[in-house]
């Protein structure tokens, strides 16, 4: 069979990876060697810059808002149980300071990752994915011309012949493995066991609080949904000796408790050294295994890989744009992983335990949201003297960065009129002329100044969402500055 993309992984950042291609019109087949997802919750908890990108593909309003605390995240605190006295609360980054200002029209997404991926994947099969789970491949090989695969379901293995090839398949990656793509980063860092269980706690979250260290015996945190987990010493334990330890951390032995599963997981971190080779392309896990954090630097990223690299193959695809607009995937998305790595161990977060903390300055929480910078061939204006990330007020409309959230209606945002294409953002009829001669589709802003434009200047929106070019007031010739900025930052063929 033949497919435009395949994607190998149905974790978060492989079915997000079809759900994108698959809205953008792409034909993309993605293959699982799992029935479903893991009986594990894994990450819980999506920013609103994820709760962003599943508004444009109409998945937002079926999803329960975060419980997170504005500016502050989720709060830690060590204590003697869950019902007992509580001691020093961990500030893992400064507290933001309380601002008027509202980054987004979305909100973080509250939900377990075993329950937002069937949700991902029936979007994806519902635009048009092909989903095969229970699917394993076998082997691969790349030419200048697509990759050809192997697969094996329930019967005999065939092949599948595919234009591009999105590995997401996990922290171990078989495919990063056999490129011979090397990591970077803290590597190893330890083993925990974990028990999964249901009891009835919900009074204990009240105040807000969501992690708690437990003093000789573990960490535990909730998944908000009346399941918790807890971490443990990697030994094997059986299972009175897990009541035990839940009875401990809990600090009563009067409820009823349902364990649910257990399991084994590795913490490591590091982050591949390139993100593409050819035709195949890392994303998630494959492309950087970053411990969990409550920046919600694991899964987050992972998504907005696979958003990132969704309209760039669509617009090669297409035949609208070259395939060097490929190459920006890994300069674009590599330095994020590589700051988010930083970000982790420079913040109090848990894992320094295992080596010294990053001496690098902390970066404020919605600046890593909102606020990452893109350097690469598909932006103009975004120098290397700039910093890696800053709030979207301090950014104001910079190239490479997100373009800034602001109503424009009621129950319509400035962040509503992008994704789906090229978008020019002014308020001139020269400019909307210009727009028409380019093909880029014109939308009208009042708001300009959080743009950092003038009232006759333009931003070019790329479909991402982010700023490829500006011009801050009209130049002499509109049309011709715009065409070759279009030009140049989509390695277009128009």
């Amino acid at each position: 069979m033949k497919t435009s993309v395949l994607v190998v992984g149905g974790g978060l950042a492989g079915t997000s990876a079809a759900l994108f291609l698959a809205w953008r019109g792409v034909d993309v087949t993605l293959v699982e060697k799992h029935p479903g997802s893991s009986p594990h919750p894994r990450a819980v908890g999506f920013n609103a810059r994820v709760g962003e990108l599943l508004r444009a593909v109409g998945l937002e309003g079926e999803l329960p808002v975060s419980r997170m605390t504005k500016g502050f995240g989720v709060r830690r605190v060590r204590a003697e149980s869950l019902v007992g006295k509580k001691f020093d609360e961990t500030f893992w980054t400064p507290p933001a300071q309380l601002s008027d200002i509202e980054y987004s029209p979305s909100k973080g997404v509250g939900v377990a990752q075993d329950k937002m991926e069937p949700l991902l994947r029936d979007k994806a099969r519902e635009l048009g994915a092909d989903i095969r789970m229970s699917t394993r491949m076998l082997e691969f090989a790349q030419d200048d011309e697509g990759v050809t695969a192997i697969v094996q379901g329930d019967g005999e293995p065939y092949e599948i012949r595919a234009g591009y090839l999105i590995a997401a398949d996990g922290h171990r990656s078989p495919v990063r493995e056999q490129l011979g793509i090397t990591r970077t980063g803290r590597g190893f860092m330890h083993t925990s066991r974990s028990v999964l269980f249901r009891a009835p706690l919900q009074e204990y979250l009240k105040d807000g609080i969501g992690q708690f260290v437990i003093d000789g015996v573990g960490f535990l945190t909730t998944y908000g949904d009346g399941r918790w987990v807890l971490m443990l010493d990697d030994r094997e334990y059986t299972e009175p000796e897990l009541r035990q330890k839940i009875v401990q951390a809990i600090g009563r032995d009067d409820l009823e408790i349902e364990i649910i599963t257990t399991g084994r997981w590795t913490i490591s971190a590091a982050v591949a050294d390139q993100f593409s080779a050819g035709r195949i392309f890392l994303a998630g896990d494959a492309a950087h295994t970053l411990p969990p954090s409550r920046g919600g630097f694991g899964a987050n990223v992972g998504i907005e890989d696979a958003h990132n690299l969704a309209w760039k193959l669509a617009a090669v695809i297409g035949g609208e744009s070259r395939p060097s607009l490929l190459d920006t995937y890994d300069a674009e998305r590599r330095p994020v992983a590589t700051l988010c790595h930083q970000q982790i161990f420079a913040r109090n977060d848990g894992h320094n335990r295992d080596g010294e903390p990053e001496d690098a300055p902390l970066i404020d929480n919605n600046a890593m949201h909102f606020g990452v910078l893109y350097r690469s061939d598909a932006v103009l204006g975004a120098g290397p003297e700039l910093p890696p990330a800053q709030l979207p007020e301090q950014w104001n409309g910079q190239p490479g960065t997100r373009a800034p959230h602001v109503w424009i209606e009621p129950g319509k945002s400035t962040v509503d009129l992008f994704q789906r294409g090229w978008v020019l953002v002014a308020d001139h009829p020269q400019w909307e002329e210009a727009a028409g001669q380019a093909g880029v589709q014109y939308e009208r802003v009042e708001q300009l100044d959080v743009f950092g434009l003038s009232a006759k200047g333009a931003s070019l929106v790329r479909p991402d969402g982010y700023v490829a070019w500006r011009s801050t007031d009209l130049p002499d010739d509109p049309t011709g500055t715009l065409k070759n900025a279009f030009s140049s930052s989509s390695a277009g063929t128009r």
